[in-house]
């Protein structure tokens, strides 16, 4: 079995954690294309049947598209611990790999670039997928159920969040709009006081420059 702790990133990268193996063919001089029609022909299916379509498919990408998937069979097998009647190809894909640049001479002195092609092949095997039984498919069911209940659940708490939050800032607006207003009024009222003052000041000047009666009574004497 495969330690833990020697797990490469390639293979966190394809599998993750579950189960399986991978192989490559790198450097292969044959293009990506003529490699990807051949792996089209075995991608999803069953590890065995692949290898026998491969064996007699007539394309020249057929042997290392092959020897990859024994590769990665029995890479299965002896460090997974897993059967090779239950593996399935879960991935295959080919990407450009090294291309090779040489010259054609032409007429005139002239040449010609010639590029010949490269690929690089990944294969991925893992474990069939047990069918669902119908038990199977009311329990995720019932699970999908739940977690959409706890999806709306959650949506309606944050909208009353939200909708509390739209309250309290309202109200702290109209305490301020209050205060505001109150503000205004007193200092209205503080404007108005000087100048009611001011007017009383000069009624009171004329009241003094007035002469009184005991003033009359004592000039006529």
């Amino acid at each position: 079995m495969r330690n833990p702790e020697k797990i490469s990133a390639r293979r966190r990268a394809l599998l993750g954690e579950r189960a399986g193996s991978f192989a490559e063919a790198k450097f292969l001089r044959m293009s990506a294309t003529k490699v990807r029609r051949v792996i089209d022909l075995v991608r999803g299916q069953d590890a065995n049947t692949a290898l026998a379509v491969l064996r007699f498919a007539p394309q020249a990408a057929a042997v290392p598209a092959r020897k990859a998937l024994e590769s990665a069979i029995a890479n299965a097998v002896e460090q997974e611990g897993l059967d090779a009647e239950d593996l399935y190809i879960s991935a295959v894909f080919a990407d450009e790999g090294v291309t090779l640049r040489r010259i054609k001479p032409r007429a005139k002195g002239s040449a010609s670039r010639i590029l010949k092609r490269g690929a690089h092949l990944t294969v991925v095997v893992e474990p069939k997928p047990e069918p669902q039984t119908p038990a199977k498919k009311a329990d995720a069911k019932k699970a999908d159920a739940k977690k959409a209940d706890a999806k709306k659940a959650d949506a309606e708490k944050a909208d009353a969040k939200k909708a509390d939050a739209e309250k309290a800032d309202g109200k702290k607006a109209d305490d301020k709009k209050a205060d505001q207003a109150g503000k205004a009024d007193k200092a209205k009222t503080a404007d108005k006081k000087p100048k009611a003052e001011a007017a009383e000041k000069p009624e009171t000047a004329e009241k003094a420059n007035e002469p009184s009666d005991t003033d009359e009574s004592t000039k006529e004497a």
